[in-house]
């Protein structure tokens, strides 16, 4: 009730320039790209080489951006309604890539987008949509292809849509198999769950028969959202097994439950769809959650305070709805956005997503202009995993500096060798001496080779230091290098 009855004043202060920018050193910062219906990507099928190459072009300029504006997560829609944009041989591939189900545009779109992820220092995480199989258009597109053609037992009906049903013990086993396969075959850093809930109007779900069958009694609300708590065990604990640093994540509606602040909250994740994402968190089932937030003011920041209140340690991002920007869906203002990031930050959040990607590189209402040259005018690193591992990988040696046309040439020996692969992050000033607390002191971050290229005008005379860092797929951090000193001139000094 306290953070609430402030956030106003607070706000007001901020409004007044009372409090500078602040610049988190550690802060996760995610884009949701949609490839459902090409909302983000692709724009168009590839139907032939030219197409399949514009089609990878247009990927990378969009990460291309993003990295621009310090973003350092992309939670890339991977599982669709029943179909999949990756090699499977469980489910279709979707049709969105090349204009057919089960064709693959002439790549793997995930496998390529993983590489072009972390070519920019940014984890890709895989999003994927859970229970929904599609509604009666895509089931009949899909055919014999078709999760409810193939597993008519599993699905039900609802409102128009098909779903797999979370109180079929197959369900699970289903859905495990597709999640084995995917963690199996792909370098993704972590898989996100959508739609890991009853649908809307669940109170009409039809699952009647299979209560009275598994249910044991329990009521029927506890037993729907055990069924879900089950399936979440089931995977986290088969995850930390294989590829312990994947991490697990979901997104829930925005609104956990009904809270004293705002006790007729509408729809909310426990009462509505029966999603127990506090249970998750609080039994170490989970790495991170992500709600989808798209609200205003009571019906945000009350929230921030709920969700930070039941991360038991784990990582809490606020999902935004940038979406929200759009006239036809909302018309916020751009404060709108900016106050919601300003409270997250101050309340315990480690840090926001945005839904969607195109609205964000858009630049809808200047949002984008506004993180790259303030919010995110410097980059962040991803707050560590300690819970997972907290080993620290042993400390680089020196930067070594050369000069060539137009940049400078900064290179390293790799820190030494450890199970996993380690990223690097670059630090560096215009003076004798590097803070490596400070964002402000980061060139880089999330680097996967030990070569960084700094661009600098011929005609520049200055002195730079820096240091560089290790870092695991855990986040976890080697202490710096020692400092190396170069100045930068066009004459022989």
């Amino acid at each position: 009730m306290r953070k609430y009855g402030l956030i106003l004043l607070l706000l007001v202060f901020w409004g007044n320039g009372a409090f500078a920018f602040s610049y988190p050193k550690q802060e996760i910062r995610a884009i949701w790209l949609t490839t459902i219906y090409g909302l983000d990507w692709p724009s168009f099928p590839a139907i032939n080489e030219a197409s399949r190459i514009r089609q990878q072009e247009e990927i990378c300029n969009l990460l291309d951006r993003f990295q621009e504006a310090h973003f350092n997560m992309i939670f890339l829609q991977v599982r669709l309604r029943g179909d999949v944009i990756y090699h499977s041989s469980i489910e279709s591939v979707s049709k969105v890539f090349s204009g057919k189900y089960g064709v693959l545009p002439g790549y793997d779109p995930l496998a390529f987008v993983i590489e072009e992820c972390h070519k920019r220092g940014m984890e890709c995480h895989a999003w994927f949509v859970t229970f929904p199989v599609g509604n009666d258009k895509i089931v009949k597109e899909q055919g014999k292809q078709s999760v409810v053609h193939r597993y008519p037992k599993l699905c039900k009906r609802h409102n128009g849509e098909w779903y797999l049903d979370p109180g079929i013990p197959g369900t699970t086993d289903y859905i495990f198999s597709l999640v084995r396969e995917l963690v199996t075959n792909y370098d993704i850093d972590g898989i996100q769950f959508d739609y890991i809930r009853y649908p809307e109007e669940a109170k009409k779900f039809p699952d009647s028969r299979v209560y009275r069958q598994y249910g044991n009694q329990q009521n029927l609300a506890d037993w729907r959202r055990e069924n879900i708590n089950r399936m979440v065990e089931r995977i986290y604990d088969w995850i930390k097994q294989v590829k312990p640093w994947v991490q697990v994540s979901s997104s829930p509606l925005g609104k956990y439950s009904r809270i004293e602040q705002v006790p007729n909250a509408g729809w909310t994740a426990y009462e509505s769809v029966f999603q127990d994402p506090k249970k998750w968190m609080q039994s170490g089932k989970h790495d991170m959650i992500v709600p989808m937030m798209y609200y205003l003011h009571k019906d945000y920041f009350p929230f921030v305070d709920n969700w930070t209140g039941n991360a038991y340690g784990r990582i809490f991002v606020s999902g935004l709805g940038a979406y929200r920007l759009l006239k036809e869906e909302g018309d916020w203002a751009l404060t709108d956005i900016t106050d919601q990031i300003d409270y997250t930050r101050a309340y315990g959040g480690k840090g926001c997503a945005f839904f969607r990607g195109k609205m964000i590189a858009d630049n809808c209402k200047g949002l984008y202009d506004e993180l790259k040259n303030n919010y995110y005018k410097y980059p962040a690193q991803l707050p560590p995993l300690t819970w997972l591992n907290d080993s620290v990988p042993s400390t680089p040696e020196e930067v070594k500096v050369t000069r060539e046309e137009g940049h400078l040439r900064l290179f390293w020996a790799p820190s030494q060798v450890m199970s996993q692969p380690l990223t690097y992050t670059v630090y560096y000033s215009q003076s004798d001496s590097v803070r490596t607390d400070l964002a402000e002191s980061i060139l880089a971050t999330g680097v996967r080779d030990t070569l960084l290229y700094l661009p600098v005008p011929d005609s520049l005379e200055t002195g730079f230091t820096f240091r560089v860092s290790a870092s695991t797929r855990y986040h976890i951090e080697s202490k710096p290098s020692k400092e190396t000193y170069y100045y930068v001139s066009k004459f022989i000094k």
